[in-house]
């Protein structure tokens, strides 16, 4: 069971043909990614999908094969809304932007252990890293699709999974702001020890990508660096429909 096993997204006819996923994410100014990241706690790939991936995507959420859990946040107190986790094999896109995001990603989360002292790391391929987490026991997969109408919204939240969590998540806006939906803005929150919270909203597009730090990053202070708490959440969806696709890279329990 592994992300390397995949099944085909069909576009529709007459799309463009488009980057590999390797080859785009290449394309991005990733020390400028990782200077972000280190200091906001997120950063923004602007373009990662075209338009006819995300609608091709977002079709994917009523089809219940390509699924292994189906959560309504509110019986559960996450909030209102919901999503669904894909099983293995992933759609062949996600499992190769899963593939292609994870070894840059990976070398900003091994300098943040740098910086904080921490003797463990993450290999640089995502395949070694889902080898761990299945020799953890975590071997569901945690990619997921998530649908808000008007009133939706997620609380705040971390999304840790079993004993090993990748840093770093993705999260990919599959719905055009302004045109699909109004409201629905990605906010992330950050705790620094003896200090009030502060909010960052991420201003985003249909395509766009965000990566942030799914429970801390590193911060430099006087004394060192230290752990800043990081949660994440959306706001309140006032009209329309959105979908979002997250791609977390540790696998769950």
């Amino acid at each position: 069971m592994n992300n390397a096993t995949t099944t085909p997204i069909h576009l529709p006819r007459g799309s463009e043909p488009v980057k590999s996923a390797d080859k785009r994410v290449a394309a991005y100014d990733w020390p400028g990614i990782s200077e972000e990241l280190g200091t906001y706690g997120c950063a923004i790939l602007d373009k990662l999908l075209t338009a006819e991936e995300c609608a091709g995507l977002a079709d994917l959420y009523p089809q219940e094969k390509h699924f292994r859990s189906h959560v309504h946040m509110a019986r559960h107190g996450f909030g209102k809304g919901e999503y669904r986790y894909f099983s293995y094999p992933l759609p062949s896109l996600i499992g190769e932007l899963r593939t292609a995001l994870y070894p840059p990603l990976a070398a900003i989360a091994n300098a943040w252990n740098d910086l904080l002292g921490v003797d463990a790391g993450y290999p640089p391929d995502h395949a070694a890293f889902l080898a761990a987490c299945h020799q953890a026991g975590q071997t569901r997969a945690t990619p997921l699709l998530l649908q808000y109408v008007p009133g939706d919204f997620n609380c705040l939240h971390q999304d840790l999974y079993g004993d090993l969590a990748f840093p770093i998540q993705v999260a990919i806006l599959l719905s055009e702001p302004g045109r699909d939906f109004t409201g629905g803005e990605f906010v992330l929150t950050e705790q620094r020890p003896r200090m009030q919270s502060r909010a960052e909203v991420v201003p985003l597009r249909q395509g766009d990508a965000v990566a942030f730090a799914v429970h801390n990053r590193p911060a430099r202070g006087s004394k060192g660096a230290y752990r800043v708490n990081m949660r994440h959440g959306v706001s309140r969806l006032r009209s329309g429909q959105r979908h979002t696709l997250g791609i977390i890279f540790h696998d769950a329990r």
